[in-house]
C-alpha cells in the first residue's frame, strides 16, 4: 500500500538520476590539450569565475561489465583526490580521471558511501589545484553555476540560481532516499553527475547529482549535494573509510489517505512507525508501531524524507524530543540516538 503511492514517481525520479551515469558517446580525446588560461583580476562576472574554477573540474570515465560510462569529479586536495558521485564509479572495474587540460590519469576508488551518493577517488599526481568548498548554504536566489561534461562534452558551463533548499528524491528498490538536496535551473544533463555546482564567489557549493528530464515535463529541474554534506562525509570516508549517522531504530512510513482513514487519524501529515528495532534508540524510548512521529526537535514530519534529512543532521549520541500521535493523544518522548548498525 505504501509502495503503491510513491512508485510511478520513484521511477521517473530514479531514471533521472541513473540517467547521469550513462556513457555519453563522445569520446575524450587521448591528447593533452594546453592548460586552462589563468583568469585575470580584470576578467568580470561568470566568466572570471569559470576561469578560476574550471581547473579543479574533471571528467571521469568508467567501464563496467555493462559497458562504458561518463561522469565528472571536482578536485578535493592537491594530492590526487577527487570526489564525485558513487553512482558514477559503482561497480566500475577501471576508472580514469580527465583534467581541465585534458591530461588522463587512472584513478582508484578510496571510499565510497552510497548513502549521500559520494564517493573519493585517487589519482598518481601532486600539485593540482583543489576546489573551495562553502561551508555554509547558499540562499534561495544565489547565482549557480554548473560545471562539468554533459553526454562527453568535456568543460562545460551552465548558469542559474539556487532555486530552493532541503528537497528530496524518494528511494526505490536498492537505490536509497536523497535528501536535503539543494534545487537549481543551471541546466543538468547526463555526465553532470558528480561535478560542481558553483557559486558568485567561485565556491563550490554542492556535487551535481540528479536532474529530472524534460519528457517528465520538467524545465531546468536539477540537483546537488549541498557542500557541508559534501565536506562531513569526505572528511569521514578519509579519516575511517566509512560515515556515522544516527539511527532512530524506527521503518518509517508516509501517512496516506488510506493509513490515515484506517487509523482513525485525523492528521494527513507525519511519520507512522511501521516497525521498531529491538534495543535500538526508538525501542528504549518507549516507541510503538502505529505511532505517528509529528515532530523532531524543532522540524515538523510532514514525509519521511523529512525524518531521514533531520537525521542526517544529527550526530549518534545526540539526545531528541519526539512528539507523536498515538490512539488520538499527542505525547512527547525523548530518545538518545545511536550509530547505524552496519555502517
Amino acid at each position: 500500500m505504501l509502495a503503491s503511492r510513491f512508485s510511478s514517481i520513484r521511477l521517473r525520479l530514479l531514471a533521472a538520476v541513473v540517467l547521469l551515469a550513462v556513457a555519453a558517446t563522445a569520446a575524450a580525446q587521448d591528447t593533452p590539450r594546453a592548460p586552462a588560461v589563468a583568469p585575470s583580476a580584470a576578467t568580470p562576472g561568470i566568466p572570471g569565475i569559470v576561469a578560476r574554477v574550471q581547473p579543479v573540474v574533471v571528467t571521469v570515465l568508467v567501464q563496467t561489465s555493462a559497458g562504458e560510462g561518463l561522469g565528472s569529479g571536482v578536485i578535493w586536495g592537491s594530492n590526487g583526490l577527487v570526489v564525485t558521485n558513487n553512482h558514477v564509479v559503482e561497480d566500475a572495474q577501471r576508472i580514469e580521471v580527465a583534467l581541465a587540460s585534458g591530461l588522463r590519469l587512472m584513478a582508484k576508488l578510496r571510499a565510497a558511501d552510497p548513502l549521500s551518493d559520494l564517493a573519493v577517488l585517487t589519482v598518481d599526481r601532486t600539485g593540482l589545484p583543489k576546489a573551495r568548498f562553502a561551508s555554509r548554504l547558499p540562499k534561495v536566489g544565489e547565482l549557480a553555476i554548473a560545471l562539468g561534461s554533459p553526454l562527453g562534452f568535456e568543460n562545460t558551463v551552465t548558469a542559474g540560481i539556487v532555486s530552493g533548499l532541503h528537497r528530496s528524491i524518494p528511494s526505490g528498490g536498492q537505490t536509497p532516499a536523497l535528501v536535503d538536496l539543494m534545487q537549481t535551473d543551471a541546466p543538468i544533463s547526463p555526465g553532470n553527475s558528480g561535478g560542481a555546482l558553483v557559486n558568485g564567489r567561485g565556491q563550490v557549493m554542492g556535487i551535481n547529482v540528479a536532474f529530472i528530464p524534460p519528457e517528465e515535463r520538467a524545465v531546468s529541474i536539477g540537483f546537488a549535494i549541498p557542500s557541508p554534506t559534501v565536506i562531513s562525509v569526505v572528511r569521514q570516508l578519509l579519516a575511517t573509510g566509512k560515515v556515522k549517522r544516527a539511527f532512530l531504530g524506527i521503518q518509517p512510513g508516509d501517512v496516506t489517505p488510506e493509513i490515515a482513514q484506517q487509523l482513525g487519524l485525523k492528521t494527513r501529515e507525519g511519520v507512522i512507525v511501521l516497525e521498531v528495532v529491538e534495543g535500538s534508540a526508538a525501542a528504549k524510548a518507549g516507541l510503538k508501531p502505529g505511532d505517528v512521529v509529528l515532530q523532531l526537535g524543532a522540524r515538523r514530519m510532514r514525509a519521511v524524507e523529512d525524518l531521514l534529512a533531520e537525521l542526517r543532521r544529527r550526530s549518534p549520541g545526540d539526545r531528541v524530543t519526539l512528539t507523536l500521535l498515538r490512539e488520538g493523544r499527542r505525547l512527547t518522548l525523548q530518545a538518545t540516538l545511536t550509530d547505524r548498525p552496519g555502517r
